[in-house]
């Protein structure tokens, strides 16, 4: 088999699988939390607290990122499909003018967060790293399958477009308008998958510094909300039309 036909056979399978495979860097993410918190020993809480805040912040702007993606897009087009690539029209206005790949670049500001959290350089290191290979093959399966479906206008964006990092004197205004309701309808898992990682990052450094399990009083209240807000918003999707939104 040619070296670039492994490589979109490999994106394909990455790709199918991509729900759930980011999980196999959870116990990088545990291991260097055996040791004790190293920004709080070598410079103080307030200097750990604010390090918290910045990664935190990170994630987040991964999600905004994801969420103003999801806003514009028509039904049909960047999905969470898993079984096979799908795409009924080529997105190459608002954030697909500045990069060919948003959601992915919202994936890794989130990881990245997260990973920081752990105040472990190896750590952020390495996932950044997997994450770096393992994207790179999902990406290159993607184009190929979108060079193969739209051809020329596929060749066009991917000329002007840069495929990761984003070049902002590209940006052309999107041809739908905002929607609330796609962005709730499609990203309360993320919101949920964020807060859960960094309360149970934090509730597990605690354990191993101090040898006992407790939770703080502001983590316990972030986690309750963000769970509220999954439940709420899934039973609102799988039982309701209220983020229903034609074409979307």
């Amino acid at each position: 088999m040619a070296f670039v036909d492994e490589l979109e056979k490999q994106g394909h399978w990455l790709f199918r699988w991509r729900s759930y495979l980011p999980l196999i860097v959870v116990p990088i993410l545990i291991w260097p939390l055996r040791s004790p918190e190293q920004l709080e020993h070598l410079a103080g809480d307030t200097v750990e607290d604010i390090y918290e805040v910045i990664c935190f912040l990170i994630a987040i702007v991964g999600l905004g990122i994801r969420c103003f993606t999801v806003a514009f897009v028509p039904k049909g087009t960047s999905g969470r499909n898993t079984k096979r690539q799908k795409a009924d029209r080529l997105n190459t206005t608002g954030i697909y003018s500045i990069t060919r790949n948003p959601l992915y670049l919202g994936n890794f500001l989130i990881i990245l967060g997260i990973v920081m959290f752990t105040q472990s350089l190896w750590a952020t290191l390495t996932v950044v790293l997997i994450f770096w290979i393992y994207y790179e093959r999902i990406i290159f399966a993607e184009e190929q399958f979108l060079k193969k479906k739209f051809q020329g206008a596929f060749l066009e964006w991917a000329q002007n477009t840069p495929i990761f990092f984003p070049k902002f004197n590209n940006y052309i205004p999107p041809d739908l308008p905002f929607s609330i309701k796609n962005v709730l309808k499609r990203e309360y898992t993320g919101f949920f998958v964020i807060i859960t990682a960094f309360t149970a990052i934090e509730f597990l450094e605690d354990f191993f510094d101090e040898g006992y399990f407790k939770i703080e009083a502001e983590w316990a209240i972030i986690f309750i909300f963000g769970l509220i807000s999954y439940l709420l918003l899934r039973y609102l999707k799988r039982n309701t039309d209220i983020l229903y939104e034609k074409g979307r």
